[in-house]
């Protein structure tokens, strides 16, 4: 309670302490000669001492609990014990991330409550200034605090609109998995063999292998740029903009693509494009000029935008216990626009002419048309309005995104917690560059970002990526090839849901290391029932193979890939998050497109005609991937980004993340960390 007038506090000030020591004597004249300076600054060390005092309130919690040393000192106002600062095992730590505020006020008004004031900190006891610190550090323990407590159910009723405005914005990666679907699909069409292929025995034509080649680096060649692009972009205009403006571009992109056997619309993507290209792209366009690799390349711009706006976004918009499912819905879009290439393009198969692969084009044009006025009135991330130092429209925003029926909810707390977040940030590393990835903590927490985005390729996702064209090559006809891959599409869908119903019981950590070992021992029997298949014509063996690849396509939809969002969102901090997974998406463009180079040879008959086989080489990959995620992935489940700060600048383990707690006093002083 506060004191109501100068005579008041003078009395209690002359009563605090359990003996007449000369730290304390010195602590009694500072408070009264703060009292003499007026009632108000009085109020303000009453309420600090109040703050030092009772702030911790035994309460359950399901953040990791922290251990405190027990004090020898307490407060008395009155002759009652007001609040004993000690056996505080059990109470809620203060948050991790605001250790930096407490070099300029909280160190000299614990060692007065405990004391032990030097004598520099005597005079260092707060003014208003630090008080009003103080009170902003458990504004944010209390945000903190309920952050950690929401169920998933509450949280649902908290962030209703968040949880729409999330949906919205991830649906432009249905456009991404459309097109990386598409590219490969169109290798198996008759009507695109036969306008693009070359003849080869009997009345059929092949997509040869240089081609294949140029037609899928093409656009993962456009898409470095874009990632690049999207990381600045991101920072510099926001989310929302970003992700309108790449729509929009790519409304321009789509007609160059849908009439791109016409040699003036080359001419005109090499013009705008051409220098985008990069490696093996740039080989095509020189060698084969009258394919749409140019075009395809500038298509790849823009979707190199929304392989990062769309993750980043989920999870700044909404709280601890909704971030894994939003990431994963990312997942389930990506899969989603390839169960709709699939369809269409079975759909279109027994179309002879242009048309067979030039619908599929056209309906790229649907998703901008529909999304750009539906983002035209989302909001923005509330961390990057905090970012940028616009704290009253971060406030709006939150209140946009939240309902108006709960009453618990503080906006002003929850803005707070994300100052304070970002200011420790800062401190650690004040650049925002991509260079400032690379250095201090942030370099292990951005290899290993960047490791989880390149297991996505060593898994043997580029084998799923041609999956109807392998289907064809094991032995399947070109129709059930085409219905298996829609199959093989749709139980990837399931997958994605599974993914959301385990999530609740086991660790990030867990499903995907197990889920790498299982990859394994799959690829490890394709490749042996090719090996079978050599030797024999059976169908039987086409047919088993294609059920291998639908089952290992239901693996990493329900782990490995949702959970590459998940984890690569989380891992970073949130000053360079935008920037880390726009680094670990271009190293993963560079493998994949690599492994599209590899790929068509392995399976092309007019190439290596590995066929299944091919089946070992991707084995071991999954061999690498489960060793990395063993020594280097580490669990993130229920830990908000400061605790992730405190865990990777102290440098465990990450293998132990799961069984190590933070000891608050050690937090407060030292930031230690001890593993269980």
């Amino acid at each position: 309670m506060f004191m109501s007038d100068r005579d008041d506090l003078i009395h209690s000030n002359a009563r605090v302490g359990m003996s007449k020591s000369p730290n304390e004597t010195r602590e009694a004249s500072r408070l009264d000669t703060l009292a003499l300076n007026g009632v108000a600054e009085a109020n303000q060390v009453a309420q600090t001492k109040r703050w030092a005092t009772s702030r911790w309130v035994h309460q359950p919690s399901a953040a990791p609990t922290a251990k405190i040393a027990p004090s020898r000192f307490a407060f008395r106002e009155n002759g009652e014990n007001v609040a004993e600062v000690s056996q505080l095992r059990q109470y809620k730590p203060i948050h991790p991330s605001f250790q930096i505020l407490r070099r300029q006020c909280l160190k000299p008004v614990l060692s007065a409550v405990m004391g032990q004031p030097t004598e520099h900190e005597a005079h260092e006891l707060p003014t208003r200034d630090m008080a009003d610190e103080i009170d902003r550090l458990a504004d944010a323990a209390d945000a903190n605090a309920q952050e950690h407590e929401l169920t998933f159910w509450e949280a649902l009723r908290l962030y209703p609109k968040g949880v729409l405005w999330s949906i919205v914005m991830s649906t432009g990666v249905v456009m991404e998995g459309y097109d990386a679907k598409l590219v490969g699909a169109l290798y198996a069409q008759p009507a695109f063999q036969k306008a693009f292929g070359t003849h080869v025995k009997g009345n059929s034509y092949q997509i040869s292998a240089p081609w294949q080649t140029g037609l899928s680096n093409g656009s993962a060649a456009g898409q470095l740029i874009g990632l690049l692009l999207a990381g600045y972009l991101s920072e510099r205009f926001g989310f929302r903009k970003t992700m309108m403006g790449g729509l929009a571009t790519i409304v321009a992109f789509i007609f160059m693509t849908f009439f791109a056997p016409n040699i003036v619309v080359l001419a005109v993507g090499q013009t705008l494009f051409g220098a985008l290209a990069l490696g093996f792209s740039l080989y095509m366009y020189l060698l084969h000029p009258r394919i749409l690799t140019r075009v395809w390349a500038s298509l790849g711009v823009p979707l190199g935008l929304f392989q990062t706006v769309p993750v980043v976004y989920a999870l700044e918009i909404s709280p601890l216990c909704l971030r894994p499912y939003l990431t994963n819905y990312v997942n389930s879009c990506y899969v989603i626009g390839q169960i709709l290439a699939t369809g269409i393009l079975r759909g279109v198969l027994d179309i002879e002419n242009e048309w067979a692969y030039r619908i599929p084009f056209a309906v790229q044009w649907v998703w901008p048309i529909i999304l750009i006025p539906l983002l035209f009135f989302a909001p923005e991330s509330p961390w990057w309005l905090v970012r940028k130092g616009r704290l009253e429209e971060a406030k709006k925003v939150l209140q946009r995104l939240t309902s108006p029926q709960n009453t618990n909810f503080d906006i002003d707390k929850n803005v707070t917690m994300m100052v304070a977040t970002t200011e420790h940030e800062r401190t650690v590393n004040e650049e925002t560059s991509y260079q400032a990835c690379f250095q201090s903590t942030n370099l292990k927490r951005t290899l290993i970002v960047i490791g989880i985005y390149c297991v996505q390729t060593l898994n043997g996702n580029p084998l799923r990526g041609y999956s109807t064209y392998f289907f064809q090559q094991a032995g399947l006809p070109t129709t059930q090839a085409f219905n298996l891959g829609v199959i093989g599409y749709c139980v990837a869908l399931i997958g994605g849901i599974v993914s959301w119903m385990m999530l609740p019981f086991f660790g990030r950590r867990t499903m995907y290391f197990w889920s790498l070992v299982l990859m394994l021992l799959i690829m490890v029997l394709v490749g042996g029932i090719g090996v079978a298949q050599s030797h024999s014509a059976n169908s039987s063996y086409a047919w088993a193979i294609g059920s291998l690849i639908v089952i290992s396509s239901f693996l990493y939809n329900c782990s490995i890939g949702p959970l590459t969002n998940t984890l690569c969102g989380e891992l970073p901090s949130t000053l360079l998050r935008s920037k880390s997974i726009v680094l670990a998406r271009w190293t993963y463009i560079v493998t994949h497109i690599v492994a599209c180079v590899l790929t068509p040879y392995q399976l092309n008959p007019t190439a290596w005609n590995w066929g299944a086989k091919t089946g070992f080489f991707w084995a071991g990959g999954c061999l690498i991937s489960v060793v990395f995620a063993f020594f280097y992935v580490p669990e993130p489940r229920d830990r908000t980004p400061a605790e992730l700060d405190i865990l990777f600048e102290t440098n465990v383990p990450p293998r132990h993340f799961a069984k190590t707690r933070v000891d608050l006093s050690t937090t407060l002083f030292e930031r230690d960390v001890k593993t269980a």
